[in-house]
């Protein structure tokens, strides 16, 4: 299938490399499934196939964003329109290779491999009856009624062309289905880990996981998404995560990104609430060169409750960007945001929020808040908290705050005979736990406090401190 954009005309200036080499890569990648050598499923779906077809056309049509756009004016995605990419090969890795990244109190743990489900390294054997984890090439055959009512349908890539390039190679990804009723005790982890190989081509290797978790009518769940990859591997990590929480659905979600400082990571999230459902988010991002997390909440039943809660810590030459849009669509509902950012060096951040509030969503409470550490005089941040209401029984309050440490805390505590560095670690580590000691799951927030305390300088002041 050849794919012609406008910015190959004569006229038209020719595509960026990362463009061109993407669209070149789909191509190969329907060869593969045309003769029926793809690897990830044995049967992919004909409206699967269709998706594929309409996503690369649109990513074709809309190109890279620019920081002429609205939406990406302070993020400038040039590094990666500039680097030629291949879609990352299935490569196999060592188990204890992993034991860094996974943790024992998980009733199930779904590994990928570079994009590619691992079966030999996951384990859901404890799973309740019922529950569903698989990856999503294999849901496409056994769950196709699921894969087909939902995938696609709420992450929308029409002007977003990260999600048209992540739908149009579609393969695999998590695939989470916790049934009506079902209460999963223990968390559910998720692990997507990058090794950065390239098998002898000069290209940058590109995944793109796509992820659909649904959690049934009056279900629990608690699941932990995380990323990783060795320290300077150099990749370009594009996953996209869907999740529908149905009526009185409970679910706890921690997306932990932890990859290597030489990576890209442009995600998309999209979350679907329906009425009585309550959902948590924490979203904690650390490595990466270039990182944008979109994450889009929409609130369609009433007497949902929604929290957003994000911790980032950047340096060097770090960027991270959280776009955020929470839609009140259904009335009596309540969503609270709270991120948090500690930046070092010449490292930069942004965070975008809006909270739309519909005109028939009355009786709505919605809170959000951002609040920025700069440890440098060369760190840089732009926050943008937004409200657009159209209800008027409202209750919606927003707020951002960007500073240094406070000097008076400093010297109270230098004055109590605790030394510069010392004091200021303890300073920024308690600006950092108010988010860490929302973590609900021990080990995960144990894992979070050591890396804390190992970042900062007297780590082990602050630990015999907290």
């Amino acid at each position: 299938m050849a794919i012609v954009t406008e910015t190959t005309a004569p006229t038209e200036k020719k595509a960026p490399a990362g463009q061109s080499s993407l669209l070149e890569a789909f191509e190969a990648f329907d060869r593969q499934r045309a003769a029926g050598k793809e690897r990830e499923a044995q049967e992919v779906p004909d409206a699967v196939v269709t998706l594929r077809r309409r996503a690369i056309e649109r990513f074709a049509a809309l190109g890279f964003p620019h920081i002429k756009q609205e939406e990406w004016r302070f993020t400038n995605v040039g590094p990666i329109a500039r680097r030629a990419f291949h879609r990352a090969a299935r490569h196999r890795i060592a188990p204890e290779a992993l034991s860094t990244w996974l943790f024992g109190s998980a009733v199930a743990h779904l590994v990928f491999v570079d994009g590619h489900f691992a079966p030999e390294l996951s384990s859901t054997e404890r799973l309740p009856e019922g529950v569903v984890l698989t990856g999503l090439g294999r849901a496409f055959a056994e769950h196709s009624d699921l894969v087909e009512q939902h995938l696609g349908r709420h992450a929308s890539f029409d002007e977003h062309p990260f999600v048209a390039l992540n739908t149009a190679f579609i393969a695999d990804g998590a695939f989470l289905h916790v049934p009506r009723g079902t209460v999963v005790e223990e968390p559910i982890h998720v692990l997507f880990y990058s090794t950065g190989e390239t098998d002898g081509d000069d290209r940058t290797p590109a995944t793109f996981p796509r992820n659909l978790f649904i959690s049934g009518e009056a279900s629990q769940a608690t699941v932990v998404e995380t990323y990783a990859g060795p320290e300077g591997a150099e990749y370009f990590n594009c996953p996209v995560t869907e999740v529908v929480s149905e009526q009185g659905a409970v679910l706890d979600h921690y997306k932990m990104q932890q990859e290597s400082r030489d990576a890209f990571h442009m995600a998309t999230f999209q979350l679907r609430q329906e009425r009585d459902s309550s959902y948590s988010l924490h979203s904690i991002s650390l490595g990466g060169a270039l990182v944008r997390n979109d994450v889009n909440t929409s609130l369609d039943g009433e007497g949902c409750e929604s929290t957003l809660n994000g911790l980032y810590m950047v340096k060097g030459d770090q960027f991270v960007d959280h776009h955020m849009r929470v839609e009140h669509v259904a009335p009596h509902c309540h969503s609270f945001e709270l991120f948090k950012g500690i930046l070092e060096e010449r490292s930069k951040a942004v965070f975008n929020g809006r909270i739309y509030v519909h005109q028939q969503a009355q009786k709505t409470d919605a809170k959000q808040s951002n609040q920025n550490l700069l440890l440098s005089d060369k760190a840089l941040v732009s926050s943008n908290p937004q409200l657009e209401i159209f209800a008027d029984d409202v209750k919606c309050t927003h707020g951002s705050t960007v500073g240094q440490l406070d000097d008076e805390a400093v010297f109270y505590l230098r004055s109590r005979g605790i030394g510069m560095e010392a004091a200021r670690s303890l300073l920024i580590y308690a600006f950092a736990s108010d988010i860490v000691g929302r973590i609900k799951v021990p080990e995960l927030r144990k894992d979070l406090e050591e890396l804390l305390f190992t970042r900062l300088p007297k780590g082990e002041i602050v630990r015999q401190a907290f």
